[in-house]
């Protein structure tokens, strides 16, 4: 099947590969003509696992191709996939500009039928205005089809190789057909696929994102209670995920969610409640209670240098907004990072793949390193934001060695607090009794 994508992000690129892999011959269209030279260069504009390799074999193999044409992509393909970004406003809701922009351009470009499909997150009812700038282009006849993605970063490839399932929003039967075609390669066991309308898939969207986020915000709040209470946050989770209607997803306490979906997501089913009389009360103590875990922990490593805070040197371990990918948008390591700059602290920071990434968000304020443990000579503490892998079973004799005080603030739960303390090591974790020295 002849396939084109448009935008060229983490959902594209990753949506383009996968379906080359597949057997279909994929154009992408980006109008960063910088991004796509790097592309025809090997060159990927993003860190994802396993995506550099499904990119060069398909490229290799003449599946995949890049181009700033976007005349070039409509031609030469059946469906259009717009996978372009949708940042939010000042009063939160999505920015669709883009979104529209495109497809006025491919109206402009239709000359025969093509099946247009939204893998944005966009508010519902997008799919109308869609409709309506492409008809008042063309009069070519052509589908809509809402798609949304359910990608996790670190994981994109494998969530798209072997989704939970596969939402389509069209009431065409003969669009859903070709959809179905499209996706059968992935659905080889059972078939996953969800047929609804346009506005339900573009809902269902926000709301799998309103529920992960409730879920990781209610956990940040319990944990909270359970420093207050003297309580131990892990043995609470591990007794609320053990309960089957509930079970042990992204009920991981932490300093708070982030990165490009949830926090933008949220802000949008806000605003979209608003405008339609909605006042979607859980949906913003989500995103407080989101804000006050970013505020909590940061203080926490304050109060620990009351006083001395512009002679203070903090090491720190991971910046992505999670693990496996290089992506700091909304990350809580950069919120807190530029709260520690403010106190005046001093910042050493490392992370396997978003330093560059991160030291540009911070204009250079810090200072960062190729590896974690040269990071923590001179550091008055380390403070960990992300759960990298290597992370996990560090040397903790070394870290006590190097750190002028031995001191870690773990913002993850990454290490059994008796282990840390057999080291010699001061331990602050969240939603567990500190570990003293």
């Amino acid at each position: 099947m002849k396939i084109c994508v448009v935008g060229v992000g983490y959902v594209g690129l990753v949506t383009a590969a996968c379906l080359a892999e597949a057997g279909n011959n994929v154009v992408c269209v980006d109008k960063d003509a910088d991004k796509i030279a790097g592309l025809k260069n090997g060159m990927l504009p993003i860190y994802e696992p396993g995506l550099g390799e499904l990119v060069k074999h398909n490229e290799r193999l003449g599946r995949l191709q890049f181009t700033t044409e976007l005349k070039y992509g409509v031609d030469n393909s059946l469906i259009i996939f717009l996978a372009v970004g949708t940042p939010s406003y000042e009063d939160g809701s999505a920015d669709i500009s883009a979104i529209l922009s495109v497809a006025g351009e491919i109206g402009k470009y239709l000359s025969e039928y093509r099946i247009i499909a939204i893998k944005s997150t966009v508010p519902v009812g997008t799919y109308k205005k869609v409709i309506e700038v492409i008809k008042s282009k063309t009069e070519v006849s052509f589908d809509y089809v809402s798609n949304p993605e359910f990608l996790k970063e670190g994981d994109a490839v494998e969530d798209f190789m072997r989704p939970d399932r596969i939402i389509i929003g069209t009431t065409n039967p003969a669009a859903q057909k070709i959809m179905k075609q499209l996706y059968g390669p992935f659905m080889r066991k059972s078939s996953r696929i969800l047929f609804m309308d346009p506005a339900s898939a573009e809902l269902t969207k926000y709301a799998a994102n309103m529920m992960l986020a409730t879920r990781i915000s209610f956990m940040n709040e319990i944990s909270a209670l359970c420093e207050r209470l003297g309580a131990d946050v892990e043995l609470v989770r591990g007794g609320l995920g053990s309960d089957t209607r509930i079970g042990s997803a992204f009920l991981f306490p932490g300093v708070g969610f982030g990165g490009s979906c949830l926090p933008k997501d949220i802000r949008a089913l806000i605003h979209t409640g608003s405008v339609h009389g909605v006042d979607m009360a859980i949906a913003k103590a989500v995103e407080r209670v989101n804000i006050e875990a970013r505020e909590r922990f940061a203080k926490r490593v304050k109060d620990c240098f009351s006083g001395s805070e512009d002679r203070t040197v903090l090491a720190v371990w991971g910046l992505s907004f999670k693990a496996k990918t290089d992506d700091v948008r909304e990350s809580p390591a950069i919120y807190c990072i530029k709260k520690f700059l403010d106190w005046k602290m001093k910042i050493k920071a490392y992370d396997p793949e978003a330093g560059p990434t991160a030291a540009a968000a911070l204009g250079g304020k810090l200072e960062i390193f190729q590896n974690g443990y040269d990071a923590l000579d001179k550091a008055d503490a380390l403070v960990i934001f992300t759960d990298w892998q290597e992370f996990r079973n560090p040397d903790f004799d070394v870290i006590a060695a190097k750190l002028k005080r031995p001191v870690i603030f773990d913002g993850r739960n990454l290490y059994d607090p008796e282990i840390v303390k057999n080291a010699g090591i001061e331990y602050h974790s969240i939603g567990r009794a500190a570990i003293l020295h």
